[in-house]
């Protein structure tokens, strides 16, 4: 188990006391958002793709608390995400500039789809969730298709303008503004995700996801704890799609489409799921190798990713944390030995 994962557990005094965790940093974690701002400095080339990692593994951070967490299985999360870059969009289209209200209002309306969308969800198993969420955000897709003339079609929605962030700074070319402004509202949003899966309500749903039919025998309850951490997903990926619309300053009607929920799926299951880190870890891997291996063989270059992605599917248990996790429990064994 990682240090960020092991942060999330329970933890049970020699009284036999069972307590929430402390919420301590460990050291990896500090040295993990250290990483963003070296390459900040050190690759000032790619400020923009660090920009799109750091949002595209807040929106698989969203994923991982539905899917890792509570166990909810989703092939149409990319409607939330969406719903976020049109609704921070469509705001500064006409004539709503200042991007922090924007992401609010992301946040807002995509927390309202997802709220009326969970009562869906949380009705039935795991093949009906996957049915529902996959028709949901088909359905969203074609209808922003059809209503070009808000969302602007296939062609996607231009114009979008954003002002100085606090009045100060100014998006540029180089993407400097993009990636700290990215980097500050990942790790604001992080913040509270990662408060929230080690209180309460985070424990619960670990527990339904192990044995969703107990928890109503402890008093838990199970549908309300499901619509509410739906709704909270919704919000985050509301928040990362507000970002790449202010970022890049368009909105494209891929951001609703299925080969993004899927794109997420692959990000999550590749850093591993349940592990909080394991979204942004597998966005960094999956977006990294996505732009090396496409700058190598541009025609081919999908074969030799879904090559490394079976690699790691199967050497790596748990994705590759869960794999870093394993090889540290055995050099820990040898070492015992």
């Amino acid at each position: 188990m990682t240090d960020a994962a092991a942060s999330a557990k329970s933890v049970t005094t020699a009284t036999g006391e069972v307590r929430l965790p402390d919420g301590r940093w460990r050291p990896l974690e500090f040295a993990f958002w250290v990483l963003p701002v070296i390459g900040f400095f050190a690759f000032p080339d790619y400020r923009v793709l660090g920009s799109q990692i750091l949002i595209t593994g807040l929106f698989a951070v969203s994923l991982d608390l539905i899917l890792g967490y509570a166990g909810i299985v989703s092939l149409g999360h990319a409607a939330f995400f969406g719903i976020g870059a049109y609704a921070a969009g469509l705001l500064a289209v006409h004539g709503w500039h200042e991007p922090i209200s924007g992401l609010i209002a992301a946040a807002a309306v995509a927390a309202v789809a997802g709220y009326l969308v969970s009562f869906l969800v949380v009705r039935g198993s795991d093949l009906t969730r996957l049915m529902v969420t996959l028709g949901i955000g088909l359905m969203l897709f074609e209808a922003a298709n059809k209503a070009s003339w808000i969302t602007g079609g296939v062609d996607g929605l231009s114009g979008v303008t954003i002002d100085k962030i606090l009045g100060i700074w100014s998006f540029d070319l180089g993407g400097r503004t993009a990636f700290v402004y990215a980097l500050v509202v990942v790790f604001v949003v992080f913040l509270l995700v990662r408060r929230l899966v080690a209180s309460p309500l985070g424990l619960s749903l670990r527990g339904i996801r192990e044995g969703g039919r107990r928890m109503p025998a402890i008093g838990a309850p199970v549908a309300k704890r499901l619509r509410t951490i739906f709704t909270i997903a919704a919000a985050v990926a509301g928040v990362a799609g507000g970002l790449i619309a202010q970022t890049t300053q368009f909105v494209g009607i891929d951001g609703l489409s299925f080969q993004r929920s899927a794109e997420l799926m692959i990000i999550l299951v590749l850093g591993g799921a349940g592990r909080l880190y394991g979204g942004l870890v597998g966005a960094l891997v999956f977006m990294v190798a996505q732009d090396y291996l496409s700058g190598i063989d541009p025609v081919y270059w999908q074969f030799w990713l879904g090559f490394f992605l079976v690699l790691i599917v199967l050497f790596a248990r748990g994705g590759i944390l869960g794999g870093l996790d394993a090889l540290r429990a055995r050099l820990g064994g040898e070492e015992k030995r």
